[in-house]
Parts: structure tokens; sequence; C-alpha cells
């Protein structure tokens, strides 16, 4: 029995390196509070579906790329992304049972708590408190959850990743 080396690791970096881009990418002021959560949404999406290729020490990774390039805190958004990767991964058996919108209902609570972390890390370091607005960007997320999962299932098949 041969042992095929793993493919599709360049759609994984693509994909994630496309939600970086896209977290960081220059908005209006008004608008860029309705930013979805790009980088943890597709996160969650990799570790719910190849978590033995993708897990917490990437998404921990993923989220230090993500404070560099953002220039926010060093760790924060690595905190939050690992977090929510390892309740994704814990769980994923469970969650690819459960229809669509169930599952997307479990990615933002997951969204949630990494807001509520980033929250955490906000008054720690003594910044002021965000708005309520500051909570749209998972419902975003949610709302979101169902056409990210359409779209990097069917790239998954074609690849052989998922």
């Amino acid at each position: 029995m041969t042992d095929a080396p793993p493919r599709g690791g360049w759609l994984i970096l693509a994909s994630l390196l496309v939600a970086l881009f896209l977290e960081i990418l220059p908005m209006p002021v008004g608008v860029d509070a309705f930013r979805p959560p790009w980088v943890a949404l597709v996160t969650l999406y990799w570790c719910l579906n190849v978590p033995e290729r993708f897990g917490v020490f990437s998404a921990f990774a993923t989220g230090l790329a993500l404070d560099v390039a953002s220039g926010s805190l060093f760790g924060q958004h690595a905190l939050g992304l690992s977090l929510i990767a390892y309740g994704a991964v814990e769980l994923h058996q469970r969650i690819r049972l459960f229809p669509l919108w169930q599952q997307a209902l479990f990615v933002w609570v997951l969204l949630l708590v990494e807001r509520l972390l980033n929250l955490w890390v906000l008054a720690a370091t003594g910044q002021p408190m965000p708005f309520l607005i500051y909570w749209v960007p998972t419902l975003l997320g949610l709302l979101l959850w169902p056409w990210l999962f359409v779209i990097l299932s069917d790239l998954g098949r074609r690849v052989g990743l998922v």
C-alpha cells in the first residue's frame, strides 16, 4: 500500500491568503465596521472539514499572520483563532452531520467567542470599548457561512482535499 502525498495544501494556503487579503483590504470608514471575519470563517471551514491537515497550531500561525498584517497587538488574533479552532476540531464529527443552517449557528457562536476574546484583549490593554456595531461582523459571518461552505467544498472536491 503506497502512501500518496497529501494533496490540496495549496488550496488551504490560497484560501487563507485570499481571506487575509479581504481582512486587510482598505474600506471606507462607515463600511469598515461591517467587514466579515474572513480569516476566522476560512479557519473554521478547514478545521471542520480537514482537521487532520488544519488544526489549532495552523490557526495560531494564521492568527499571528493576521496580527502582523493588520497591525494589531501581537497574539490577539492568534489567541482567538486558536481557541475557536480547538472548539471546531473537537466537535467536527458532530457538526458535519448537522444541516448547513445549524452549522451556521455553530459557526456564529464560535465567531462570537472570538470577538469576545478580542474585546477582552482590548479591555486588558486599556483601549476604548467599541460600540454595539462591533458585533455586526459575526452576523455577517452567520449569513456568509453557507456560501463559503459551498464554494470551498466544491474547490476541495475538485483537488481531492475534501
